[in-house]
């Protein structure tokens, strides 16, 4: 036999490879050997060095309506010489022969109806009562890493922007949620050219890597009168006397029907400079209360990420941020998952629902945490063991002219602790995604 060279698991002489020994295989390969044993066979103490065995995972995913599933485990096996055929035992399906080629023997498998889970596979060589290998593999619905940033001002600054595009560059497949800023189009401090530049860059994200544009609010007196509102300045979460702004304003007092007039307006504005129509929403200070809900709903918004694990942010403690956070999202936490609010009670998945997805900010903003906080927040949502139903972690930062080296470390190391178990590379169940694309992965049953 002449033998093929093979390299890493999905690497270009690897897919090479494959084609070559596709076309090498004949027509009812080990056709004049008896079928495979229904017995299991005996696992093996140790496995067989004398097998090569490539292209097996160690996880695939279960697909739900946000992401396809890896539904087909391949196993390819380059035995010692003078071996006749191999049976390949997947976990509680019918034993399949594997298909000879001109040096190795490979086999695809449909797993699709095997539960979350982790599995055997054991290999046997000529029909033996023991395996040569046993392979395990994980079986398990997607953990969704949604990266968000708020854009609290009018204009996130140049090295803010920069370190965003290092992101980017670094972690191949993470995507970005921007909650973007209407009032870069209201505040008379940013030029037109200034808005130029931002609308380019941002417009590329969305274009080249596939981020989201979304809307933060964070009610600023020069965006409220743009509306046609009066501005109120004496709701303020962080200043005992008010603010003039409008910035820290708790966004929960322009009620419904004037948060649909703020609403209505970004849309206008986010048409006008080409980004489309908002669908997803951060209310500033996580301030969002059931009418602020319930106008996204009146607007078309399919997803709120405003319900926040209060108790990362004690730096505010005293202030009335904390407090009405505290009050507002008290069950929210660490391990909080998307629900369906109820039409009276944002706390509440009793129907009937308003038909919005709510996605609690459980790891909060990289601000107030630390690394090992925020990788102990990750661990909280996924202990390394295969699960059911999809899991998200949603986590951001405020891209501003104050973005620190210091927080873009931090947001760096948390992807490295993602990127280690990307489904993408099957090393875990991690998928990067945005906040719209991965609600339909929650519709209600």
């Amino acid at each position: 036999m002449v033998a093929l060279g093979f390299d890493v698991i999905g690497s270009a002489a690897m897919r090479t490879s494959t084609v070559v020994l596709g076309v090498l295989c004949l027509v009812g390969c080990n056709s004049d050997y008896p079928a495979p044993k229904s017995q299991l066979p005996t696992a093996p103490a140790a496995n067989d060095p004398a097998f090569t065995i490539s292209d097996i995972r160690n996880w695939y995913l279960i697909a739900d309506a946000a992401t396809p599933g890896n539904d087909a485990l391949s196993v390819m096996v380059i035995p010692p010489t003078g071996t006749k055929f191999i049976d390949a035992y997947v976990a509680d399906l019918p034993p399949v022969r594997m298909d000879e080629y001109t040096d190795a023997f490979r086999v695809k498998v449909d797993i699709k109806t095997l539960a979350a889970g982790a599995h055997d596979v054991l290999l046997t060589a000529d029909g033996s009562d023991t395996a040569f290998a046993k392979l395990t593999f994980n079986r398990s619905a997607a953990y969704y890493v949604l990266v968000s940033t708020d854009y609290d001002f009018s204009d996130p600054g140049t090295y803010a922007i920069g370190y965003m595009d290092w992101l980017h560059r670094d972690h191949k497949g993470m995507r970005i949620t921007h909650f973007w800023a209407p009032y870069t189009y209201t505040d008379p401090v940013v030029t037109d050219v200034r808005r130029g530049e931002l609308d380019t860059w941002i417009k590329k994200q969305r274009d080249t890597f596939h981020d989201e544009i979304g809307l933060h609010i964070h009610p600023y007196c020069n965006f409220v009168v743009d509306a046609g509102l009066t501005c109120i300045t004496n709701r303020s979460t962080v200043y005992t006397t008010g603010d003039m702004s409008g910035y820290t304003i708790n966004l929960s007092a322009y009620g419904r029907t004037d948060f649909s007039t703020l609403l209505q307006h970004a849309f206008t504005l986010f048409s006008q400079h080409g980004l489309g129509k908002p669908t997803t929403f951060r209310a500033g200070g996580w301030t969002a209360d059931l009418n602020t809900l319930l106008a996204l709903n009146d607007n078309g918004f399919i997803a709120d990420t405003s319900a926040l694990n209060w108790a990362r942010i004690e730096e505010w403690k005293g202030a009335e941020l904390y407090n009405w956070n505290m009050s507002h999202w008290a069950p929210i936490n660490d391990t909080s998952q998307p629900y369906w609010p109820s039409q009276t009670d944002v706390l509440s998945s009793a129907a009937p629902d308003m038909g919005l997805l709510e996605i609690p900010d459980n790891g909060v903003m990289i601000d107030y945490v630390s690394v090992a906080e925020m990788n102990g927040i990750f661990d909280a949502n996924w202990d390394g063991s295969p699960f059911a139903t999809p899991r998200t972690l949603m986590m951001g930062f405020h891209p501003a002219t104050g973005f620190t080296d210091a927080e873009y470390r931090r947001v760096d190391e948390l992807l490295k602790h993602a990127d280690a178990h990307l489904a993408a590379t099957g090393l875990g169940p991690v998928v990067y995604i945005t906040l719209s694309d991965v609600t339909p992965a929650f519709a209600p049953q």
